[in-house]
């Protein structure tokens, strides 16, 4: 079996957060084909993967796509002299999706099977309420407890507001394209007040993490989590600080008592080494769509077992970033629960073959081979954005 394309598919879809989803796929000559997906959070980054694939898809043509480890080395070193994080592991990780899809289907096993057979029989997930309806105090009730009794023990937002005035009416979190880092003490305040209603109304047995996105400085972030760990006992706080500095993580990290969660923009497993060395998280959260493919994610959760570090991986794209993750998750003794953008994931119906097999706050992987999804054709012909 020989690799013949990668081929990007850019499409519209009302079920993601920023309007569209970029997935992969790579096709052979003996018809079977594989799927993976690295949709990133800006259309200009969507629209340079693509041409970055399509590169990519002229150097591994002929190529065995068994041949996983090798290719994953082939495509992330030729990336060494411009810089080998941020696009080029979105890339590599995409085709390395793609590419154990290909070979679960292959041998006629879920992929799994393929990385040492599962360790639990379905995955526990986290999930976000729909903060667009937070309109009123009764709204925020309503969506919490409707996340309640669909039996998620987890649930993730993020209480400060993105936009709003700052200096001169500009949005407070950015301002002349730099990130600001501050944070006002009236959107403090009605940060902690969010929290405190979503803890009430949850109840003490459903786990509150915290997400802030990576952009507050130091004494920001530690007086945001401070604050928070009053109001709601929080189970953690997320990437406090910007990624760039692990001495600032480390300073908040020290100030702090809530449990820090960090790595949804680490890349690879180099990345991840000196966060579990010098013990500056509590959980782990890789994106698998982001940090390297199943591949890396699964070398990842390894590092974090020798250190009984929890992996919960980040996801906040389509449904092959759910099952690819979930995949791997199956088979990591130091899993904790998957992260899913919502709580009802139906949103993918139009997406995939077969709905997502959730209820409970669980996902139920079947037994089909690869992924065990397949892509609605159809509907990507259809919605496929043009490129020039």
């Amino acid at each position: 079996m020989k690799i013949t394309s990668i081929r990007p598919w850019l499409v519209r879809s009302d079920a993601s957060y920023w309007g569209e989803y970029l997935f992969v796929e790579v096709t052979t000559d003996e018809g079977v084909s594989g799927w993976g997906e690295i949709t990133t959070t800006t259309k200009l980054a969507n629209r340079a993967l693509c041409t970055i694939l399509r590169q990519i898809g002229i150097a591994v043509a002929g190529e065995d796509p068994a041949r996983i480890e090798h290719l994953w080395h082939k495509v992330f070193r030729s990336f060494t002299y411009m810089g080998s994080r941020g696009a080029a592991v979105e890339c590599v990780s995409a085709i390395d999706i793609a590419l154990w899809d290909i070979r679960g289907k292959a041998l006629g096993k879920p992929i799994y099977e393929l990385l040492g057979g599962p360790v639990r029989d379905e995955i526990s997930l986290y999930t976000h309420p729909n903060q667009a309806k937070f309109t009123s105090k009764e709204a925020v009730v309503r969506e919490i407890r409707d996340i309640v009794d669909s039996g998620h023990t987890g649930l993730k937002f993020d209480p400060f507001p993105h936009q709003g005035p700052g200096v001169d009416g500009v949005a407070r979190e950015r301002r002349d394209g730099y990130l600001d880092g501050g944070m006002t003490r009236k959107d403090e305040r009605e940060a902690a007040e969010l929290t405190a209603l979503i803890r009430e109304t949850a109840g003490p047995d459903v786990d509150i993490l915290i997400d802030a996105h990576g952009r507050f400085d130091v004494p920001t972030a530690i007086r945001l989590c401070r604050s928070l760990e009053e109001a709601g006992q929080i189970d953690w706080f997320e990437e406090p600080c910007p990624p760039e500095s692990l001495n600032a993580l480390k300073q908040v990290r020290d100030k702090v008592s809530a449990a820090i969660s960090w790595g949804e923009r680490g890349h690879t497993k180099w990345d991840f080494v000196p966060v579990l060395e010098n013990k500056l998280a509590d959980y782990i959260m890789p994106d698998v769509t982001w940090t390297g493919g199943i591949t890396e994610l699964k070398k990842i959760s390894a590092l974090c077992e020798a250190y009984y570090v929890p992996v919960s991986p980040h996801d906040a794209a389509g449904p092959i970033n759910v099952v690819a993750g979930a995949q791997v998750m199956m088979t990591v003794p130091n899993f904790y629960k998957l992260e899913t953008s919502e709580w009802d994931l139906s949103k993918y119906d139009h997406l995939i073959d077969t709905p997502l097999d959730v209820s409970n706050g669980n996902l139920k992987l079947t037994s089909k081979p690869g992924l065990g999804v397949e892509m609605n054709r159809e509907y990507l012909q259809a919605h496929e954005i043009e490129l020039a």
